[in-house]
This record gives C-alpha cells, structure tokens and sequence, in this order.
C-alpha cells in the first residue's frame, strides 16, 4: 500500500496519546470513587457489567479516528479490475474483387458497415486499428481508444489491386507490437544507430486479435501460413473472414470480367494455427452476426487504486457505531 499525502500519517501520534489520556481520566475517576468509599461498597453483576461496556464506545471512536487519519493519507493499493480488454485489428483486403456487387452495395462497403457496428459495440477499455492490404500492407489506423479516429479511417478505405494475405497480417501484427512514436524527430544532433530487437518471447501479445476480412485467395508472397505461424507464436489469434464462393464465380467489376475464387482452405488452415476461428459471410446480415461473436479477452487487470473513500466510510460506520452504543447504554455521547 501508498500514500498520496503520507506527512498525514503523522497525526498517527495523536492516537497514542488519547489512549494515555483515556487511561488517566479513568484512573482518576477510580480515585475520586475510593475517595467517597466506593471501596467499600461490592458494586453489583449489573453495575460490574455497565463499567465493562463503558470502554466500548471509546474504543470504536479509537478506531474510527485511526481509519479517518488512513484515509487522509490517501492511500493506493493494487487491486485487480476484472474487464475486457486487447487490440484488435481490422484487417481490410482492398483488392479489386471487393468492389463487387454481390453484396449490397459491394463487398467492401458491406464490410465496412458491419466493421462500423462493430467498434461502435466495444467496451472503451478495447484499442481498435485498422489495416488495408491488397499486394501490399498499410495500416491507416494505429490502435487507438477514439472511435471516431477508427471509425473515419474504415470509411476512408477504397478497392485498390491484387491479395497478399501475409502483408495484411505482417503490419497487423506490426501495428499491434508498435510503441508509441517519437514526435520531436530533431531533437538529438548527433543520433546513434537504432540497436538490434530483443526477440518477442512466445505468448506476448495474447490481448491481440486480428480480425481478417478477404474475398480472394492468395496471390502475392510471402507466405501466409509462416506468417500466421509467428503471429500464434505471439499470441495473437486471428479471425478470418471469408466472403465469396469456395467454387469460384466471375465477376464483373467496372465492365471487366473477373475470375475470384474464395480460398477456405487456406484461410481455416490460419485460423487454426493462431487459436482463432473461420467465418464466411454470404451477407451483409451474416458479417455483423459474424463481428458480434468474435471472442473477447477477459482479464483481471492489476490497477493501482485510491481507496480513501473506502476507508473514509468505515472510519464514519465505526464512529457511529460508538455513538449509538454510548446514548443506548448511557444516554450521552462520549
């Protein structure tokens, strides 16, 4: 336990010294019985059972004025906040084939209205970023709380060209391992050499999801299921999401005839190796049922936590407490 305030603590002396007090006034008292014969009287079971419950109410003033000091010190403890939490990663395939039609109005655009519903859902306590990729990797949104930020970089995603499923987990899992940069770029004349990384030991990132939406199969290196590998090997568990035929179907996109051809296999095979699970979508309907249940991560936090006003109510319970023993037994406050 730590105190905010800790000099408050000092006022800790003046609990010994009311007990001196105490103890004083009540040899006082014994003497100012004997001085009129009290000695000589045998005092009664009643009378012996009154002068035994008269030290009570002091004693829960006693304790309720050491808890009140506690609580001035404002003290912090470390409890453990049971919540949920993680990053979670929208993975986003861009390519050209997501600009059909076959879901209403394309498949991106259903897919980035079931994405929207699904961070509007989120507990604040959950870092969302979101990732496109089509040959290649960008992360338009880093992790972050806001959900306007995450929400203005979905619709802010547009078709683009062929699939890498490995580039689009690559910077996923960049974007999850990612610290927060450095904004005064300028701020060192004369910088050294950035050291080699520690290697991340196995399990490290077991809060992050990728969430992984695509409509092809694979067409670009490097190869997924080395990438999917050293994402399990994190700890992050990817979800992917298929939309499409398994048996392949043309499209026409923009007045081209396009050939796609939904790759399950492939995509179950990595779902697998991270401890995620496979989902195909054939609607719009089905890919918000598909983000609402998505396994979250519940954890207890450990947090460090104030707890003055704890202490502050039982310091005012114990100080009632005395109060109402003291006018039910004696008819006064002491």
């Amino acid at each position: 336990m730590t105190f905010i305030w800790p000099p408050m603590l000092l006022l800790l002396v003046l609990v010994p010294v009311l007990v001196a007090l105490y103890v004083r006034v009540q040899q006082r008292r014994r003497r100012l019985i004997a001085s009129y014969g009290g000695s000589m009287l045998k005092p009664s079971r009643e009378l012996r059972g009154a002068n035994d419950r008269r030290h009570i109410p002091p004693l829960f003033f006693l304790i309720g004025l050491t808890i009140l000091i506690f609580a001035l010190a404002r003290p912090e403890t470390v409890v453990g906040v049971p919540r949920i939490e993680g990053t979670v990663i929208l993975a986003f395939d861009i390519s050209g084939s997501m600009a059909a039609d076959d879901l209403e109005p394309t498949r991106l655009e259903a897919a980035k209205a079931a994405a929207q519903a699904f961070v509007e859902r989120q507990p604040p306590s959950v870092r969302i970023g979101v990732v496109a990729f089509s040959d290649s990797g960008l992360a338009i949104q880093q992790p972050t709380y806001n959900q306007e930020d995450i929400l203005a970089a979905i619709r802010r995603l547009d078709p683009a060209r062929g699939t890498s499923l490995g580039n689009g987990m690559i910077v996923s899992l960049d974007v999850i391992e990612a610290r927060p940069a450095e904004t005064n770029f300028y701020s060192n004349p004369t910088p050294q050499p950035t050291p080699s990384p520690t290697p991340v030991p196995a399990g490290t990132y077991q809060a992050g999801v990728i969430v992984m939406l695509t409509d092809g199969e694979n067409t670009d290196a490097p190869d997924p299921l080395e990438v999917a590998q050293a994402a399990a090997d994190r700890g992050v568990r990817i979800y992917p999401i298929g939309i499409g035929s398994p048996t392949g179907t043309v499209l026409n996109i923009e007045g081209f005839n396009v050939f796609t051809q939904l790759d399950e296999a492939l995509l179950r095979e990595i779902a697998g190796r991270t401890g995620g699970t496979y989902f195909n979508a054939a609607s719009a309907e089905e890919l918000l049922d598909i983000y609402d249940n998505l396994d979250r991560e519940f954890v207890i936090t450990p947090e460090p936590m104030e707890i003055t006003p704890l202490l502050a109510g039982l310091s005012i319970l114990m100080l009632l407490t005395g109060g109402v023993l003291s006018m039910l037994w004696f008819g006064r406050v002491p």
